[in-house]
């Protein structure tokens, strides 16, 4: 809020920036998830972030845990337009771009876009289809614009992308090569609900009497006001020590001997971006050290190699990056 003061060691700070609007508006957003989601706050948190920070979601998670409907839902709550697109092995990369098409009434060509002409867009299992589409998706998703004979096309603003992956059932799929998986800002897995959770979903779907427990979820958004956020979000204020501390952390998984393959640039502006969003979502102007902690480990466990030795021995990318983050030292 424009008055509200955060108390740190007794001093009181004023906001610069007035995130009362945004704030407020994510909560709302946030709240008409949790009619439907159940279980699965730090998935919503990384959701609004990521459209905050201008960057697209990979998650990954056995089926029936909400991949889909988390999305579907939160395209419903932001009032944008959405579409979901199936990956499959015969999918081609016109499928999703579009086409030209030869109208016989005009004696000409006529271009009809695809499915990724749309401002939210779900791509399930996304490791299904091969790589010729893989390529023509990431391509648009780097860009935000497609070239189709000779002409180009701009992505309407907000723009993002959301895949999913099943982590087990692999055979049949085209693995996503480190550089594909690069442009995903964010790789969240999800896990199964603990039985508290569970309990819940189960008495949510037997009192939906109308069978629609959706129904309830209401659009508190809109696309425009999105973009104004994100704007914002871009002003969120980032000291030099903190951004020494993303250095350090990303320079880290380069040096490690744990790690085959470290983390690019990119990862540390992905960071960067991501603190600023974690930031706002909790009203806040500024980043703190506990923002680029959360936000490092789904920015770069999908971006770094485990040495072979050590994935034999079971180690996981995840406890790797934990392990950095704990071992950096944290500015005061």
């Amino acid at each position: 809020m424009e008055n509200e003061q955060t108390e740190l060691t007794g001093i009181h700070f004023e906001n610069r920036l007035n995130l009362t609007e945004l704030s407020e508006s994510m909560n709302a957003v946030r709240a008409e998830l949790k009619k439907v989601i159940v279980g699965q706050d730090k998935l919503i948190d990384y959701l609004l972030v990521a459209i905050l920070a201008n960057g697209h979601v990979l998650l990954e998670g056995v089926p029936g845990i909400a991949k889909t409907m988390s999305i579907k839902m939160l395209s419903r709550a932001i009032n944008v337009k959405f579409s979901r697109i199936q990956f499959t092995p015969d999918l081609m990369p016109s499928d999703i771009l579009g086409t030209s098409v030869f109208d016989l009434k005009k004696t000409e060509f006529e271009f009809r876009p695809g499915p990724i002409f749309a401002n939210l867009i779900l791509i399930d299992e996304v490791n299904r289809a091969p790589a010729k589409t893989q390529a023509a998706l990431f391509e648009v998703m780097d860009e935000r614009q497609i070239t189709i004979d000779g002409k180009t096309y701009l992505m309407d603003e907000p723009f993002l992308v959301m895949a999913t992956q099943n982590p087990i059932e692999q055979e049949g799929t085209y693995r996503l090569p480190e550089a594909q998986l690069d442009r995903f800002m964010f790789k969240v897995i999800i896990d199964y609900p603990t039985i508290e959770d569970e309990a819940e979903i189960i008495r949510r779907e037997h009192e939906a009497l109308n069978g629609d427990k959706t129904a309830e979820v209401k659009s508190v958004l809109t696309g425009e006001k999105i973009v104004a956020y994100k704007n914002l979000v871009r002003q969120i204020i980032v000291e030099p020590n903190i951004i020494e501390y993303i250095a350090r952390i990303v320079q880290n998984t380069r040096e490690n001997p744990f790690l085959y393959l470290g983390a690019s640039p990119r990862a540390s502006l992905a960071i960067l971006n991501a603190s600023k969003g974690f930031a706002a979502i909790r009203g806040r102007d500024f980043v703190t050290p506990e923002d680029i902690k959360e936000a490092a480990v789904v920015v770069l466990q999908h971006r770094i190699i485990v040495a072979p030795e050590k994935e034999m021995e079971g180690v996981k990318a995840e406890e790797i990056v934990h392990q950095i983050i704990e071992s950096v030292e944290v500015p005061r």
